[in-house]
């Protein structure tokens, strides 16, 4: 499954972005003045996406939050399939969740160099439906791997509910990565409690990720179960988002 960068043959890159629908957001004056970007599909989409797939193709495992699969913001263009595309991955899978109607749809997706055993998508309990994680499963000489990508809710409340039902799908898994934009930093209550329940572990650094362009939140994640050594994590450049991406380098233990 490897690319022909990874540093060796049982060695994974592994980037995780909140892409915004290809929405490009540089100041907070933009989520006013660029509003309709939001609902309205823009050529300047286009370009952000291929930027984005410039960046991803570098990678064995790309994790997408707010990628459009098919509604008029994105001109009814399937993003996760069209980054696949551009950036020569194979597979791909996606989990459309939030939905407005035929104007905008979200969804988390996973772009893949190697063919998943099995992929899984599950609802995230929260007060306002429409979140969830989807699940894969890879078979590797090592061990399997689980790979879940996930954006979480805006309020805490609703994050301790969905990280609770996440740490139930992996406290089981030797190997196991959760990528994704879950909305809160790591020293925060939802997250201390999902690291005693699921075996995951925090990282040793803070990655500030939010705003793209003035980053002081690092809510954006790469966490593993122990069976999973991360080599390295690094922040990428704004690639179309109102986030920075997050890139990782793991090996599994065996």
């Amino acid at each position: 499954m490897t690319s022909p960068n990874s540093a060796a043959s049982n060695t994974l890159k592994l980037l995780s972005a909140n892409i915004q629908a290809g929405a490009r957001t540089d100041r907070y004056h933009h989520y006013l003045t660029r509003s309709l970007n939001h609902v309205l599909p823009h050529a300047s989409k286009r370009d952000n996406l291929s930027a984005i797939a410039s960046t991803a193709r570098e990678f064995d495992l790309v994790g997408l939050q707010e990628s459009d699969p098919g509604s008029l913001r994105s001109g009814f263009v399937n993003q996760t399939h069209y980054l696949a595309e551009l950036a020569g991955f194979p597979f791909w899978s996606h989990q459309a969740n939030r939905r407005l109607g035929r104007f905008a749809t979200s969804a988390n997706a996973l772009l893949c160099r190697h063919e998943p055993a099995e992929v899984r998508d599950y609802a995230l309990p929260g007060r306002v439906p429409g979140r969830g994680v989807l699940w894969s499963r890879f078979e590797f000489e090592q061990g399997d791997l689980i790979v879940l990508v996930a954006h979480l809710s805006l309020g805490a409340q609703s994050r301790i509910g969905q990280l609770s039902f996440i740490a139930e799908l992996v406290h089981d898994a030797h190997n196991a990565v959760l990528m994704g934009d879950l909305n809160c930093e790591i020293e925060t209550r939802e997250l201390s409690q999902f690291f005693q329940r699921s075996g995951m572990q925090p990282p040793p650094d803070r990655l500030p990720s939010y705003p793209s362009w003035q980053p002081k939140r690092a809510i954006d994640h790469i966490l593993t179960t122990p069976g999973v050594k991360v080599h390295k994590r690094w922040l990428l450049p704004t690639l179309a988002s109102d986030h920075l991406a997050l890139g990782a380098e793991i090996s599994l233990q065996g």
